[in-house]
Order: structure tokens, then sequence, then C-alpha cells
């Protein structure tokens, strides 16, 4: 890398991160993106992996060879151990520094579980493929361990999981459970009976997708129900452990609960040593950059954004694509900072899945669910997957399954 060029670091290979190093692909300057896996991942169909419709390569691709054409860009893969804003360099673990003119921070978020982090090991959240595939195979050992004991019990034997979080990734994974669960799965187990696997989604507020008008609420809600899934709202958890988790007023027995109930930005942010919001979020100001630093920009999942009523907005794919995309373009014209224009979301539409044919969409004032929805969901999704083999071999799944009810990733690892 030529040292008179402009040195850009970008951490975090999400889609903001990978957004930003896409839209400076030409220009004249050295970029560094660390990340701690070696893939960009596409979160949005996670809950596919831990629901055995996909598998792990349907919905991740390596970043080496996302930006193999691309000449200014090196990856390194390592844990960030810290960002020395003095030395203006990144610390990535066995690993020399590595130093900056201009930082992209794109950490995202992991699951939060309400300053109880014992609850964890009972009630693991869904963030990474790490935690897809061990979701997935602690759905698929649970049928296996119903399946035994309804082959040796004269009576019903109960198989209950639990998702904690009426948001889009517990919706999207209670409707997953009961298609694949209720409907693809039970023909394999023949001593299992319908009525016996229950999924409760438990949420907190009045509301499932409280994100969502409330009309688009009660068709997912009301989808839910049609497909087998109890919705309790109004109902906040009081404790989890190896037994079952404790609600407001009555105690659910099982061992699958799945965490889906809130996010937290990652401790790395600590160490830029600027103010953070409830959730960990950094305050950045309207170019995206921290106070008192013109070339530290955060963005994604690690950024609180406000829109133009002051409102935080919500963590979504696209606002970090169009965050990374702006970013880029006051790197690449070197901007300075008083003469920068205020990063503008633009809002093109919020989806939801619930089920087969099932989803809510929403466009301005324009209000979708049932089948149409549930195409543009499914349109959407296979134009942002990163290359045509995965759009392909998504595609292939999402046809067989549609016809057969058979989901192709049941295997236990």
């Amino acid at each position: 890398m030529d040292p008179k060029r402009m040195r850009v670091v970008i951490i975090g290979g999400g889609f903001g991160g990978l957004a930003a190093a896409e839209a400076l692909r030409k220009a004249d300057l050295d970029i560094t993106l660390i990340d701690r896996t070696n893939h960009h991942l596409f979160q949005p169909l996670l809950y596919q992996v831990a629901t055995a419709a996909l598998s792990p390569g349907d919905i991740a691709w390596p970043l080496r060879t996302i930006f193999r054409s691309q000449s200014n860009i090196r990856v390194v893969m390592g844990e960030v151990q810290g960002i020395d804003r003095a030395a203006r360099q990144v610390q990535v673990t066995d690993y020399p520094p590595v130093s900056y003119d201009a930082l992209i921070v794109a950490v995202g978020s992991r699951h939060a579980h309400f300053s109880r982090p014992e609850w964890e090991d009972h009630a693991p959240g869904l963030k990474t493929l790490v935690d897809a595939v061990a979701l997935r195979t602690r759905m698929l050992l649970a049928f296996e361990e119903a399946e035994r004991r309804a082959a040796t019990s004269t009576g019903t034997t109960p198989l209950t999981f639990v998702i904690v979080g009426g948001g889009p990734t517990g919706v999207e994974l209670a409707g997953a459970m009961a298609e694949i669960g209720r409907n693809a799965m039970l023909p394999d187990f023949p001593f299992l009976q319908r009525q016996a696997v229950r999924i409760l989604l438990v949420e907190a507020g009045s509301r499932v997708l409280s994100g969502f008008p409330p009309d688009l609420s009660a068709n997912a809600q009301s989808a839910l129900e049609s497909m087998g899934v109890t919705v309790l709202l109004n109902q906040r958890v009081r404790d989890v452990g190896p037994k079952g988790v404790s609600l407001d007023g009555q105690f659910i027995e099982t061992g699958h609960v799945i965490w889906a109930a809130g996010n937290r930005a990652s401790p790395l942010l600590s160490s830029l040593n600027v103010p953070l919001d409830p959730a960990g979020r950094v305050f950045v100001r309207p170019d995206l950059t921290v106070p008192d630093d013109e070339w530290l920009f955060v963005i994604g999942d690690a950024a609180a954004v406000q829109d133009a009523q002051g409102h935080v907005l919500s963590g979504l794919a696209p606002l970090a694509m169009q965050e990374g995309r702006y970013v880029a373009a006051v790197i690449a014209a070197r901007t300075m900072s008083g003469r920068r224009a205020a990063f503008r979301y633009v809002d093109r539409g919020t989806l939801a899945t619930i089920g087969r044919a099932k989803a809510v969409a929403q466009f301005g004032s324009v209000h979708v669910s049932g089948l149409w929805a549930w195409l543009l969901w499914c349109t959407v999704h296979i134009f942002f997957l990163i290359g045509f083999r995965n759009r392909f071999r998504v595609v292939s799944e999402w046809i067989w399954y549609y016809v057969t009810f058979k989901p192709g990733a049941r295997l236990i690892d």
C-alpha cells in the first residue's frame, strides 16, 4: 500500500462496512477491512438456518472473495481489542496495530438479556452463524429426545419452545418453527402428536411487531395464531433457568427458550470514550462522526442515529447500507466537517415474514399483508444476497420447501 495515500480502516464486514468498502472501490486510497470472521453474513435469513430451512453457506460469502477484484483493499481476519484515538491506530489480536487516517466503526451488536447474562445459558440468542447452527442443533435434538420419550410412554409427551421477543426476529422464528416443527418434521417422528408440539411467543408489549402500524401487527398475530403459535402479550420475563421461564404470574416448563428480545452494541465502543445510549450505541453527529473527530465514523447497529423528529432509527440493513455509502462519499471527496450535508435516511419500506405465503409490508401509507407481501419479501431478500450462487441456492431451497414441505438442512453436527 502507498504510504502517501489516505488510509481508511473499516471495522466490521456487515451491511454497513460492506457498503462503504464497495462504494470506495474506485477511490484513490488504501482500505483495510477488519472482521472477526472471514465472511459477510446475511443476517435477515439467520432464522432460516436456525430452523433448518437453509444451510449456513446459503447466507454467507467469504469477504476475500467479495473483494478479490478490488485492488485498493486488504482484508484482515482478527478480533479488534481497542481503538487508540490519540495514536490513530486499531489494535487487533495477534496482528500489528493498524494505522488510519479515517476510521469507520461498523461493529454491529449482540443480543442482550436485560443485564442478566446468566440467562444466556438457558435462552440463547441469534446473531451469528455459530448461534444459528447451535439453535438448529438444539431444535433437532429436542425432537429426537421427544420422540424417544413418546415411544416409551403411554401418555402425551409435550415439546414446548418459547421465543422471547415479538419483534421481527421473534415473529419470523415463531412462524418458521411452527411451519417446520409442526408441519414438515412431524411426519418423520411417528410417535409425536401434533398437539404435543407447542410454540409460544412472549412479548412484553401490547402487540407484536411494534415498529409496524397496528393493523399489520394484528395481521401478523392472526397469521401466527392460525399456524398454531400461542402469542402471550404484556408478559415480562422474570427469570430463565434450566427448567423453564418465569413470566408475570406464570411459569412455563421447558428446556427450549430462544431469546429475541433486545440487542446491545459491541463493548468495543466504550474504548472510544464518547457518550453512549442505554443500548451501548454511540450518539453520533449529523455526519455520523463522534464528537471532536471529523474522521471517525460510527454506523449501523453501533450508532444511535436520529431522524428529523428526534427518534432513534431502528438498526435495519437498509439503514446501515445507506450510512456506509454516505460515509464513503464523504471520505472519497475528502469533505471537511463544516461542509458536509447531514445524513438523511430514505425509508423505502419495511417487511417481515411470518411463514409460507404470509408476511407484512409497509411502504409509506401503503400496507400489504399475505401472499403479495411474502412475494415482495422474497424478492427483496434474494436481491440483496451476495453472489449468483447464493441466490440460486436459496431460491432452489425455497421452491423445494414450498412444494414438498421438506426443509433440506436437517443435519445434526
